[in-house]
Protein backbone atom coordinates (compact mmCIF):
# COMPACT_ATOMS: atom_id res chain seq x y z
CA UNK A 1 0.00 0.00 0.00
CA UNK A 2 1.22 3.49 -0.82
CA UNK A 3 2.45 5.55 2.11
CA UNK A 4 1.64 9.25 2.13
CA UNK A 5 4.24 11.62 3.51
CA UNK A 6 3.98 15.01 5.25
CA UNK A 7 4.58 17.91 5.51
CA UNK A 8 1.13 19.44 5.95
CA UNK A 9 0.54 22.96 4.68
CA UNK A 10 -2.43 24.76 6.20
CA UNK A 11 -3.76 28.20 5.42
CA UNK A 12 -2.79 30.66 8.15
CA UNK A 13 -6.44 31.10 9.13
CA UNK A 14 -6.70 27.48 10.28
CA UNK A 15 -3.15 26.64 11.32
CA UNK A 16 -3.43 27.50 15.03
CA UNK A 17 -6.69 25.63 15.57
CA UNK A 18 -5.35 22.57 13.76
CA UNK A 19 -2.23 22.51 15.91
CA UNK A 20 -4.55 22.40 18.91
CA UNK A 21 -6.27 19.40 17.33
CA UNK A 22 -2.96 17.57 16.82
CA UNK A 23 -1.90 18.16 20.45
CA UNK A 24 -5.09 17.14 22.21
CA UNK A 25 -7.19 14.95 19.91
CA UNK A 26 -10.45 15.54 21.76
CA UNK A 27 -13.83 15.88 20.09
CA UNK A 28 -14.24 19.55 21.04
CA UNK A 29 -10.92 20.32 19.32
CA UNK A 30 -12.09 18.60 16.16
CA UNK A 31 -15.17 20.80 16.15
CA UNK A 32 -13.11 23.97 16.62
CA UNK A 33 -11.01 23.46 13.49
CA UNK A 34 -11.87 26.09 10.89
CA UNK A 35 -13.52 25.25 7.60
CA UNK A 36 -11.23 23.78 4.93
CA UNK A 37 -11.74 22.73 1.32
CA UNK A 38 -9.74 20.27 -0.75
CA UNK A 39 -9.90 19.25 -4.37
CA UNK A 40 -9.73 15.46 -4.26
CA UNK A 41 -7.08 14.52 -6.80
CA UNK A 42 -7.30 10.90 -5.64
CA UNK A 43 -10.86 10.77 -7.01
CA UNK A 44 -12.10 10.91 -10.61
CA UNK A 45 -15.52 11.12 -12.22
CA UNK A 46 -17.36 8.76 -14.55
CA UNK A 47 -20.83 9.15 -16.06
CA UNK A 48 -23.66 6.65 -16.52
CA UNK A 49 -26.43 7.57 -18.93
CA UNK A 50 -29.22 5.88 -20.85
CA UNK A 51 -32.67 4.41 -20.17
CA UNK A 52 -31.35 1.34 -18.30
CA UNK A 53 -29.02 3.25 -15.95
CA UNK A 54 -31.02 2.67 -12.75
CA UNK A 55 -31.79 -0.99 -13.49
CA UNK A 56 -28.16 -1.65 -14.43
CA UNK A 57 -26.65 -0.16 -11.25
CA UNK A 58 -29.38 -1.61 -9.02
CA UNK A 59 -28.24 -5.12 -9.87
CA UNK A 60 -24.57 -4.33 -9.18
CA UNK A 61 -24.17 -1.95 -6.25
CA UNK A 62 -24.66 -2.44 -2.50
CA UNK A 63 -27.06 0.49 -2.10
CA UNK A 64 -30.57 1.10 -3.42
CA UNK A 65 -30.14 3.42 -6.40
CA UNK A 66 -33.84 3.41 -7.34
CA UNK A 67 -34.40 6.68 -5.52
CA UNK A 68 -32.44 8.45 -8.28
CA UNK A 69 -35.33 7.60 -10.57
CA UNK A 70 -37.94 9.09 -8.22
CA UNK A 71 -39.16 12.68 -8.02
CA UNK A 72 -37.18 14.48 -5.29
CA UNK A 73 -39.13 15.07 -2.10
CA UNK A 74 -39.91 18.37 -0.45
CA UNK A 75 -37.38 17.72 2.30
CA UNK A 76 -34.57 18.21 -0.25
CA UNK A 77 -36.04 21.34 -1.80
CA UNK A 78 -34.22 24.64 -2.20
CA UNK A 79 -35.60 28.12 -2.62
CA UNK A 80 -36.11 28.89 -6.31
CA UNK A 81 -33.05 30.53 -7.85
CA UNK A 82 -31.95 30.46 -11.48
CA UNK A 83 -28.86 28.40 -10.75
CA UNK A 84 -30.32 25.73 -8.44
CA UNK A 85 -32.79 22.87 -8.92
CA UNK A 86 -36.10 23.41 -7.15
CA UNK A 87 -35.70 19.92 -5.67
CA UNK A 88 -32.41 18.03 -5.34
CA UNK A 89 -31.66 14.34 -4.87
CA UNK A 90 -28.92 13.84 -2.23
CA UNK A 91 -25.87 11.81 -3.25
CA UNK A 92 -25.42 8.17 -2.28
CA UNK A 93 -22.41 6.16 -1.11
CA UNK A 94 -22.19 2.60 -2.46
CA UNK A 95 -19.74 -0.15 -3.35
CA UNK A 96 -19.20 -2.70 -6.08
CA UNK A 97 -18.19 -6.14 -4.75
CA UNK A 98 -16.79 -9.35 -6.15
CA UNK A 99 -19.22 -12.29 -6.53
CA UNK A 100 -17.67 -13.62 -3.29
CA UNK A 101 -18.71 -10.44 -1.42
CA UNK A 102 -15.27 -8.82 -1.22
CA UNK A 103 -14.78 -5.09 -1.77
CA UNK A 104 -13.78 -3.83 -5.23
CA UNK A 105 -14.60 -0.12 -5.58
CA UNK A 106 -16.49 2.58 -3.71
CA UNK A 107 -18.59 5.21 -5.46
CA UNK A 108 -20.29 8.48 -4.55
CA UNK A 109 -23.27 8.73 -6.88
CA UNK A 110 -24.85 12.06 -7.86
CA UNK A 111 -27.78 12.86 -10.08
CA UNK A 112 -27.05 16.14 -11.91
CA UNK A 113 -29.95 18.60 -12.00
CA UNK A 114 -32.16 18.21 -15.04
CA UNK A 115 -33.06 21.39 -16.96
CA UNK A 116 -36.78 20.86 -16.30
CA UNK A 117 -36.14 20.68 -12.52
CA UNK A 118 -34.57 24.13 -12.17
CA UNK A 119 -35.28 27.64 -13.31
CA UNK A 120 -33.75 28.80 -16.56
CA UNK A 121 -31.23 31.65 -16.74
CA UNK A 122 -34.01 34.24 -16.68
CA UNK A 123 -35.58 32.75 -13.55
CA UNK A 124 -38.98 32.90 -15.23
CA UNK A 125 -39.63 29.18 -15.45
CA UNK A 126 -38.16 25.71 -15.83
CA UNK A 127 -35.79 24.87 -18.64
CA UNK A 128 -36.40 22.42 -21.45
CA UNK A 129 -34.92 18.95 -21.05
CA UNK A 130 -34.85 15.70 -23.00
CA UNK A 131 -35.83 13.62 -19.94
CA UNK A 132 -32.80 11.30 -20.16
CA UNK A 133 -31.39 10.19 -16.83
CA UNK A 134 -27.69 10.46 -16.09
CA UNK A 135 -25.67 9.81 -12.96
CA UNK A 136 -22.15 10.93 -12.11
CA UNK A 137 -19.92 8.75 -9.93
CA UNK A 138 -16.92 9.92 -7.91
CA UNK A 139 -14.49 6.94 -7.93
CA UNK A 140 -10.90 6.10 -6.98
CA UNK A 141 -8.60 7.80 -9.52
CA UNK A 142 -5.90 5.14 -9.17
CA UNK A 143 -8.18 2.48 -10.67
CA UNK A 144 -10.25 4.73 -12.95
CA UNK A 145 -9.74 2.81 -16.20
CA UNK A 146 -10.26 -0.48 -14.38
CA UNK A 147 -13.55 0.76 -12.89
CA UNK A 148 -14.84 1.82 -16.32
CA UNK A 149 -13.86 -1.50 -17.92
CA UNK A 150 -15.41 -3.51 -15.07
CA UNK A 151 -18.78 -1.78 -15.47
CA UNK A 152 -18.61 -2.23 -19.25
CA UNK A 153 -18.06 -5.99 -18.80
CA UNK A 154 -21.27 -6.16 -16.77
CA UNK A 155 -23.24 -4.09 -19.29
CA UNK A 156 -24.11 -6.88 -21.77
CA UNK A 157 -27.31 -5.73 -23.57
CA UNK A 158 -28.24 -3.00 -21.08
CA UNK A 159 -28.88 0.39 -22.67
CA UNK A 160 -26.41 2.38 -20.61
CA UNK A 161 -23.35 4.37 -21.62
CA UNK A 162 -20.32 4.51 -19.29
CA UNK A 163 -17.86 7.35 -19.87
CA UNK A 164 -14.70 8.71 -18.29
CA UNK A 165 -15.43 12.44 -17.70
CA UNK A 166 -12.48 13.10 -15.38
CA UNK A 167 -11.30 16.00 -17.56
CA UNK A 168 -14.63 17.79 -17.25
CA UNK A 169 -15.46 17.34 -13.56
CA UNK A 170 -13.64 17.33 -10.21
CA UNK A 171 -14.55 16.12 -6.71
CA UNK A 172 -14.26 18.46 -3.74
CA UNK A 173 -14.68 18.11 0.03
CA UNK A 174 -15.45 20.83 2.61
CA UNK A 175 -14.67 19.77 6.18
CA UNK A 176 -13.56 21.00 9.57
CA UNK A 177 -15.68 23.28 11.73
CA UNK A 178 -18.74 22.19 13.63
CA UNK A 179 -20.46 20.23 10.85
CA UNK A 180 -21.53 17.38 13.13
CA UNK A 181 -24.07 19.42 15.10
CA UNK A 182 -25.97 20.85 12.14
CA UNK A 183 -29.26 19.32 11.18
CA UNK A 184 -29.75 18.11 7.63
CA UNK A 185 -31.88 21.16 6.81
CA UNK A 186 -29.80 23.83 8.52
CA UNK A 187 -27.83 26.13 6.29
CA UNK A 188 -24.10 26.60 6.76
CA UNK A 189 -22.83 29.66 8.64
CA UNK A 190 -20.88 30.73 5.54
CA UNK A 191 -24.03 30.65 3.46
CA UNK A 192 -26.16 32.24 6.19
CA UNK A 193 -23.90 35.30 6.18
CA UNK A 194 -24.94 36.15 2.62
CA UNK A 195 -27.41 39.03 2.61
CA UNK A 196 -27.95 42.69 3.36
CA UNK A 197 -26.84 44.15 6.70
CA UNK A 198 -27.81 42.01 9.67
CA UNK A 199 -30.60 40.32 7.74
CA UNK A 200 -30.51 37.02 5.89
CA UNK A 201 -31.29 36.90 2.20
CA UNK A 202 -32.54 33.32 1.89
CA UNK A 203 -32.55 33.39 -1.90
CA UNK A 204 -28.89 34.47 -1.93
CA UNK A 205 -28.15 31.94 0.80
CA UNK A 206 -29.48 29.13 -1.41
CA UNK A 207 -27.65 30.49 -4.44
CA UNK A 208 -24.36 30.62 -2.56
CA UNK A 209 -24.32 26.82 -2.31
CA UNK A 210 -24.45 26.31 -6.07
CA UNK A 211 -22.97 27.74 -9.24
CA UNK A 212 -24.50 29.03 -12.45
CA UNK A 213 -24.87 25.51 -13.86
CA UNK A 214 -26.71 24.10 -10.86
CA UNK A 215 -23.83 22.17 -9.27
CA UNK A 216 -24.00 22.29 -5.49
CA UNK A 217 -22.64 21.08 -2.15
CA UNK A 218 -24.33 18.18 -0.34
CA UNK A 219 -23.93 16.70 3.11
CA UNK A 220 -21.44 13.86 2.93
CA UNK A 221 -23.69 10.77 2.62
CA UNK A 222 -21.51 8.78 5.06
CA UNK A 223 -21.31 11.02 8.16
CA UNK A 224 -22.39 14.59 8.89
CA UNK A 225 -19.07 15.20 10.65
CA UNK A 226 -17.18 14.57 7.40
CA UNK A 227 -18.64 17.80 6.06
CA UNK A 228 -19.83 18.50 2.53
CA UNK A 229 -18.98 16.83 -0.75
CA UNK A 230 -19.70 17.66 -4.35
CA UNK A 231 -18.82 17.25 -8.02
CA UNK A 232 -18.14 20.50 -9.86
CA UNK A 233 -17.03 21.48 -13.38
CA UNK A 234 -13.22 21.50 -13.54
CA UNK A 235 -13.29 24.82 -15.36
CA UNK A 236 -14.34 26.73 -12.22
CA UNK A 237 -14.00 26.46 -8.47
CA UNK A 238 -16.98 25.55 -6.26
CA UNK A 239 -18.95 28.16 -4.31
CA UNK A 240 -17.95 28.93 -0.70
CA UNK A 241 -14.31 27.99 -1.37
CA UNK A 242 -12.13 30.98 -0.58
CA UNK A 243 -8.45 31.08 -1.42
CA UNK A 244 -7.34 31.01 2.24
CA UNK A 245 -9.54 27.95 2.92
CA UNK A 246 -8.10 25.72 0.20
CA UNK A 247 -5.69 23.14 1.55
CA UNK A 248 -3.86 19.97 0.54
CA UNK A 249 -5.86 16.76 0.25
CA UNK A 250 -3.59 15.15 2.87
CA UNK A 251 -5.43 17.24 5.44
CA UNK A 252 -8.71 15.65 4.39
CA UNK A 253 -7.05 12.23 4.73
CA UNK A 254 -5.97 13.12 8.27
CA UNK A 255 -9.53 14.33 9.02
CA UNK A 256 -10.86 10.92 7.92
CA UNK A 257 -8.22 9.00 9.86
CA UNK A 258 -9.29 10.79 13.04
CA UNK A 259 -12.83 9.51 12.47
CA UNK A 260 -11.90 6.00 11.34
CA UNK A 261 -13.21 6.29 7.78
CA UNK A 262 -11.39 4.60 4.90
CA UNK A 263 -11.94 5.55 1.27
CA UNK A 264 -10.82 4.07 -2.03
CA UNK A 265 -9.33 0.79 -3.18
CA UNK A 266 -5.97 1.35 -1.46
CA UNK A 267 -7.32 2.00 2.04
CA UNK A 268 -10.01 -0.68 1.56
CA UNK A 269 -7.98 -3.51 -0.04
CA UNK A 270 -9.44 -4.40 -3.43
CA UNK A 271 -10.53 -8.03 -3.74
CA UNK A 272 -9.73 -8.74 -0.07
CA UNK A 273 -11.70 -6.51 2.30
CA UNK A 274 -14.96 -7.69 3.85
CA UNK A 275 -17.21 -4.59 3.64
CA UNK A 276 -18.78 -5.03 7.10
CA UNK A 277 -15.34 -5.15 8.73
CA UNK A 278 -14.59 -1.80 7.11
CA UNK A 279 -17.81 -0.39 8.62
CA UNK A 280 -19.54 0.28 5.29
CA UNK A 281 -22.98 -0.42 6.75
CA UNK A 282 -22.39 2.30 9.37
CA UNK A 283 -21.37 4.66 6.56
CA UNK A 284 -24.70 4.21 4.74
CA UNK A 285 -23.18 2.24 1.85
CA UNK A 286 -25.29 -0.92 2.18
CA UNK A 287 -29.02 -1.55 1.86
CA UNK A 288 -30.19 -4.82 3.45
CA UNK A 289 -33.65 -4.76 1.89
CA UNK A 290 -32.99 -3.78 -1.74
CA UNK A 291 -32.81 -7.31 -3.11
CA UNK A 292 -30.04 -9.04 -5.03
CA UNK A 293 -26.78 -7.51 -6.20
CA UNK A 294 -23.29 -8.86 -6.88
CA UNK A 295 -21.85 -10.31 -3.65
CA UNK A 296 -25.10 -9.84 -1.71
CA UNK A 297 -25.27 -13.39 -0.31
CA UNK A 298 -22.14 -13.11 1.87
CA UNK A 299 -23.05 -9.62 3.08
CA UNK A 300 -26.56 -10.70 4.12
CA UNK A 301 -25.33 -13.86 5.83
CA UNK A 302 -22.62 -12.02 7.78
CA UNK A 303 -25.00 -9.24 8.77
CA UNK A 304 -27.77 -11.53 10.02
CA UNK A 305 -25.31 -13.71 11.91
CA UNK A 306 -24.66 -10.54 13.91
CA UNK A 307 -21.02 -11.04 14.93
CA UNK A 308 -18.27 -8.90 13.41
CA UNK A 309 -15.10 -9.79 15.33
CA UNK A 310 -12.80 -7.36 13.50
CA UNK A 311 -13.41 -3.77 12.51
CA UNK A 312 -11.46 -0.82 11.14
CA UNK A 313 -10.35 1.52 13.95
CA UNK A 314 -8.45 4.84 14.15
CA UNK A 315 -4.91 4.43 15.46
CA UNK A 316 -2.46 6.74 17.19
CA UNK A 317 1.24 5.82 17.26
CA UNK A 318 3.39 6.69 20.30
CA UNK A 319 7.02 6.14 21.25
CA UNK A 320 8.26 4.68 24.55
CA UNK A 321 7.92 8.11 26.20
CA UNK A 322 4.31 8.55 25.11
CA UNK A 323 5.14 11.14 22.44
CA UNK A 324 3.69 11.03 18.95
CA UNK A 325 5.79 8.81 16.68
CA UNK A 326 5.89 10.48 13.26
CA UNK A 327 6.55 8.28 10.22
CA UNK A 328 7.69 5.29 12.28
CA UNK A 329 5.01 2.80 11.18
CA UNK A 330 4.35 1.46 7.68
CA UNK A 331 1.05 0.12 6.26
CA UNK A 332 0.98 -3.65 6.55
CA UNK A 333 2.64 -3.67 10.00
CA UNK A 334 1.14 -6.19 12.38
CA UNK A 335 -0.23 -5.18 15.78
CA UNK A 336 0.34 -7.25 18.92
CA UNK A 337 -1.47 -7.39 22.23
CA UNK A 338 1.57 -7.00 24.48
CA UNK A 339 -0.09 -8.84 27.38
CA UNK A 340 -0.82 -12.03 25.46
CA UNK A 341 1.70 -11.73 22.63
CA UNK A 342 -1.08 -12.44 20.12
CA UNK A 343 -1.34 -10.74 16.76
CA UNK A 344 -4.68 -8.93 16.77
CA UNK A 345 -4.64 -7.00 13.51
CA UNK A 346 -2.89 -5.03 10.79
CA UNK A 347 -2.18 -1.37 10.08
CA UNK A 348 -3.90 -0.50 6.80
CA UNK A 349 -3.22 3.24 6.35
CA UNK A 350 -0.63 5.63 7.82
CA UNK A 351 -0.13 9.39 7.75
CA UNK A 352 2.33 10.83 10.25
CA UNK A 353 1.48 9.52 13.70
CA UNK A 354 -2.08 8.59 12.70
CA UNK A 355 -3.47 5.59 10.94
CA UNK A 356 -6.20 3.01 10.51
CA UNK A 357 -6.02 -0.63 11.51
CA UNK A 358 -8.21 -3.70 11.08
CA UNK A 359 -8.22 -5.11 14.62
CA UNK A 360 -9.97 -7.72 16.73
CA UNK A 361 -12.37 -5.70 18.87
CA UNK A 362 -12.17 -7.93 21.94
CA UNK A 363 -8.47 -7.18 22.45
CA UNK A 364 -8.22 -3.72 20.87
CA UNK A 365 -10.88 -2.02 22.98
CA UNK A 366 -10.03 -3.55 26.38
CA UNK A 367 -9.24 -0.86 28.96
CA UNK A 368 -6.13 -2.76 30.00
CA UNK A 369 -5.02 -3.29 26.40
CA UNK A 370 -1.43 -2.43 25.49
CA UNK A 371 -0.80 -2.66 21.76
CA UNK A 372 2.61 -2.68 20.08
CA UNK A 373 3.97 -2.99 16.53
CA UNK A 374 5.53 -6.33 15.59
CA UNK A 375 9.30 -5.86 15.24
CA UNK A 376 9.04 -2.36 16.75
CA UNK A 377 8.06 -3.16 20.32
CA UNK A 378 9.28 0.27 21.46
CA UNK A 379 6.30 1.76 19.57
CA UNK A 380 2.78 1.71 20.97
CA UNK A 381 -0.45 1.72 18.99
CA UNK A 382 -3.48 3.25 20.64
CA UNK A 383 -6.86 2.21 19.23
CA UNK A 384 -9.62 4.84 19.41
CA UNK A 385 -13.36 4.08 19.50
CA UNK A 386 -15.13 6.37 16.97
CA UNK A 387 -18.01 8.32 18.49
CA UNK A 388 -20.23 7.70 15.46
CA UNK A 389 -20.32 3.91 15.91
CA UNK A 390 -23.85 2.64 16.67
CA UNK A 391 -24.34 1.15 20.17
CA UNK A 392 -25.36 -2.25 18.80
CA UNK A 393 -21.83 -2.87 17.54
CA UNK A 394 -20.58 -2.88 21.12
CA UNK A 395 -23.47 -5.06 22.27
CA UNK A 396 -22.50 -7.62 19.63
CA UNK A 397 -18.91 -7.56 20.86
CA UNK A 398 -19.91 -7.94 24.54
CA UNK A 399 -22.27 -10.81 23.73
CA UNK A 400 -19.59 -12.59 21.73
CA UNK A 401 -17.03 -12.10 24.52
CA UNK A 402 -19.47 -13.43 27.12
CA UNK A 403 -20.24 -16.49 24.98
CA UNK A 404 -16.53 -17.14 24.47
Amino acid sequence: MRRLEPPFRFPKSIASSYLTLRRNHHQHDLENVGSMASRLKTRSVIRFSGPDTIKFLQGLLTNDVRRFGETPGEETSHLPTPNMPLHAVPPMYAALLTPQGRFLYDLFLYRPPRPEEKFDKTGAGPGAGDGELELLADVDAQVLDEVVQTFKRYRLRAKVDIENVAQDFSSWQRYGGNFSRKSSTEEEPDAASVGWGAGVDKSAMSASQGNKSGWQWFKDPRLDSLGYRGIFPSSSEPPLVEEDKKTDEKNYLLWRLEKGVAEGSTEIPKGEAIPLEYNLEGLNAISFDKGCYVGQELIARTHHRGVIRKRLLPLKFLDSEGKEAEQKVAPGSEILDAASGKRIGTVTTVLGCRGLGLLRLEEALKKSSSLTILGQEDLKAQAVKPDWWPPEWFQEQRQHSAAA
